[in-house]
């Protein structure tokens, strides 16, 4: 309905309860700035971080599938507080035949649907760590206590501030069946041709962080909370089968002992090629698998600055490298893959790596290492610095369904895209796990869509991620929960984190404002340890803006985004002329409604009263309402005479006035976006900051002011808010369509590349 104002100045209208705990500051949950971490979001002056140095020589049994090791750790302690003991982390320990991981998993009597279920229940798997021995550098015993998948030194005396300590620990495990037990790393057997393919990580007992946030990290690996580990310095010989290819953490030191000719001369030509060289060929890699060797080699590769260490092993491999450069660095992207991995990854993995690389670099930091590494295993992601293991694996035949070849993009975009959080960003995995895989999905998003227009990205746009959001709110946790403690693990810890930093990129701060604060925050904190309050504080920094409102809803709450247009009402100014108000007002009464029993008296009352007796219409009875008369063209001028030519014009210009109420039904509070199209079909995006919630949470309205009349309003039009909710974003209200499917669709049986091969063979016959 239209309504006309008498008055010309008017005021937007707030309704709802006074409220601000909204807008109101994180000074509550944030710690306090400190010497270590500033208010900014910057490391303090008085920061420190530990260091740990290893020197290993690992032997590989590819027989009995063991891997037996030695260490000497050389720890530095950086802090300011002497240390009476040091702890280490045996994640390997998870498998451990009392390990709490599976003690504390629940289970139903449904969850058990095969034989097969069951067999996996009672699966034989004696595969913690074996430490033999841990001694000083000496060659004597140290005194250590192992507590589940933490191991605890105790120093004869404490490790003073700016000192170091080194010593040796021995130790072996058998190797896990990942196709039987799982884990992010162990063996995969191949039972055509009898080998093996070994991802090998967390092998080997490693120091945890010690830091002024938590102190020790210490807390128990459980199997969900990744890995938070000090950075240093590696040097790792490891013995395996001769005819083995080992991809590693770091740059070989020995190609000459352990590179025939042919692959030393591939090797170093890869070094200068902007596409991939074979290093090793299938046709090499596939008279391996078939001529095996019982003598043995010993690689040795040599890492600086980085985190961890991880290797894959296996005569199968087929190798291909290429160089890409960031910034003055030239980095060699490689892969490693079996036959079984192509024809996909012959032909997409090291291009996609390259891709990764230069595209991490130019939103986060350079990258620094001298590799970038993708290893194919089968039904795997999982990431270490420089090397990562990926699945994506085709048919038999070497076809493949688009699902597959989207699934093997991904997933390496995304396992190499960790190479930057959490291996240089280095976050503490084990208790934020948003923290490396929110923020790396993220930038994974923004990768896939500059590897192919349209990329259909499972994760990142704000609409994908509102199914989530209008779930049940018992099984959501916030983004700001232990990564042990989360429902619905990978909404939270990847698709929402990584939802809400593309909301603000796109909607609430804008492209350039955000680049800058997120390279500025990874700037101040590659090779260090942020925390949560350092990423909020840096993006806050560098943008000059208020996000505490974002990062309290979206990452401290689950309240999801649900925005609804609740009433439009339509004015125009009253001109004030008669000719024109008292016309307008007969068109209107004309346009109105009328109940169904006006039009039936019409035809049953044949004559009323009045219309048969002429005295009983007094005057109101036969005024007309619509006659401009002579008073009123008096009062008119006399109105024209003392209104000046400004406002005169305001009233007679046709201005449209649409007051719009809103509701925040979900209680999440976002911009608002508005698409008004006109009777023109003309339209004009307004975009409202946030901060109109910021006294009244609930209900708020806003005046619109067009020369034009709206035809149609549409709230959220590009679905850049994550609103749950689009049946209510419009007015007039309209339903988004939805399409009923009678029938289930089967499954195809082919993938599409095998049916296009049966289509041509019909097709030539």
């Amino acid at each position: 309905m239209k309504y006309t104002l008498s008055l010309i100045c008017f005021i937007t209208v707030f309704n709802g309860i006074h409220a601000q705990k909204k807008f109101a500051q994180l000074d509550i949950e944030l710690p306090t700035p400190n010497e270590y971490r500033t208010a900014s979001g910057a490391p303090g002056h008085a920061y420190f971080q530990q260091q740990a140095d290893y020197k290993m020589n690992l032997v590989l049994d590819d027989d009995n599938q063991k891997l037996m090791g030695t260490e000497v750790i050389t720890y530095t302690n950086n802090s300011p507080d002497a240390l009476p003991y040091l702890w280490l982390q045996l994640d390997q320990n998870i498998y451990d035949e009392h390990s709490d991981t599976k003690l504390i998993e629940v289970e139903k009597m449904e969850d058990f649907k095969s034989v097969g279920d069951i067999q996996k229940r009672f699966f034989d798997y004696d595969g913690g760590f074996k430490v033999e021995s841990i001694t000083n550098t000496s060659g004597q015993k140290m005194s250590y206590f192992i507590n589940k998948t933490m191991l605890r030194i105790d120093l004869a005396t404490p490790l003073a501030p700016k000192s170091s300590v080194s010593f040796t620990v021995k130790w072996w495990y058998n190797i896990n069946d990942r196709m039987a037990v799982g884990g992010r790393s162990g063996y995969e057997y191949f039972e055509k041709d009898k080998n093996y393919l070994y991802t090998l990580a967390q092998f080997f007992p490693r120091m945890c962080v010690y830091s002024d946030v938590t102190g020790w990290q210490n807390k128990q690996f459980l199997g969900r909370g990744e890995f938070t580990l000090p950075f240093g310095n590696y040097d790792v010989s490891i013995t395996v089968p001769s005819d083995h290819i080992i991809a590693a953490t770091g740059e070989l030191q020995n190609g000459a002992d352990v590179l025939n000719a042919s692959q030393r001369k591939r090797f170093e030509q890869a070094k200068k090629a902007d596409s991939p060289v074979m290093i090793v060929t299938q046709a090499e890699a596939e008279a391996a698998e078939k001529d095996k060797k019982t003598s043995t080699k010993t690689w040795r590769f040599k890492a600086t600055n980085v985190r961890d260490f991880a290797f894959a092993s296996s005569r199968k491999f087929i190798w291909d490298a290429q160089n890409v450069k960031v910034g003055a660095k030239n980095i060699l992207c490689m892969s490693f893959y079996p036959k079984e991995g192509n024809p996909l990854w012959e032909r997409y993995s090291t291009k996609l790596v390259a891709h990764t690389i230069k595209t991490y670099s130019k939103y986060t930091v350079d990258y620094t290492y001298p590799v970038a590494i993708s290893v194919h295993s089968k039904s795997i992601g999982m990431e270490y610095p420089m090397i990562c293991f990926n699945g994506g694996r085709p048919e038999e035949d070497g076809t493949y369904s688009e699902g597959e070849k989207y699934g093997m993009w991904g997933v390496i975009i995304h396992e190499v895209g960790h190479n930057f959080f959490p291996m240089i960003i280095n976050s503490d995995e084990r208790q934020w796990t948003w923290m490396d895989e929110g923020l790396n999905t993220f930038v994974q998003y923004l990768t896939e869509q500059e590897w192919e227009r349209g990329y259909p990205s499972r994760r990142g746009p704000a609409h994908m991620i509102a199914d989530y959001m209008r779930g049940d709110q018992k099984l959501i946790s916030p983004i700001m929960t232990n990564s042990e403690s989360i429902f619905q693990f990978g909404n939270n810890a990847y698709g929402k984190p990584a939802t809400g930093l593309n909301i603000l990129r796109e909607t609430i701060m804008g492209r350039e404002l955000f680049d800058f604060a997120f390279k500025t925050y990874c700037e101040r904190w590659k090779f260090k340890h942020p925390s949560p309050a350092d990423f909020f504080r840096s993006m806050e920094d560098a943008s000059a803006v208020d996000l505490d409102w974002f990062w309290r809803g979206w990452f401290y709450g689950t309240e999801p985004v649900d925005i609804a247009i609740k009433e439009v009402k339509w004015f125009q100014l009253n001109s004030q002329n008669p000719s024109i108000e008292k016309a307008l007002l007969e068109e209107n009464d004309k346009e109105k409604d009328i109940h169904i029993g006006v039009p039936r008296n019409l035809k049953d009352i044949i004559e009323t009263v009045n219309e048969r007796d002429s005295l009983i219409d007094d005057y109101y009875g036969k005024r007309n309402i619509y006659l401009v008369d002579a008073l009123d063209k008096k009062e008119y001028k006399q109105f024209i005479q003392k209104s000046s030519t400004k406002d005169l014009a305001l009233l007679n210009a046709g201005n449209h006035f649409y007051e719009v109420n809103l509701e925040n039904i979900g209680g999440m509070v976002m911009p608002l976006i508005f698409r008004f199209t006109f009777i023109d079909d003309s339209t004009e995006i307004v975009r409202i900051p946030v901060e109109i919630w910021r006294q009244y949470e609930d209900k708020v309205s806003k005046v619109f002011i067009f020369a034009k009349e709206v035809k149609e309003i549409r709230l959220d039009p590009f679905l850049e808010t994550a609103d749950v909710d689009l049946n209510n974003n419009s007015w007039p209200t309209a339903t988004q369509p939805s399409r009923y499917q009678l029938f289930k669709q089967q499954p195809a049986k082919i993938n599409p590349m095998q049916r296009q091969i049966q289509v041509d063979a019909l097709e030539k016959n």
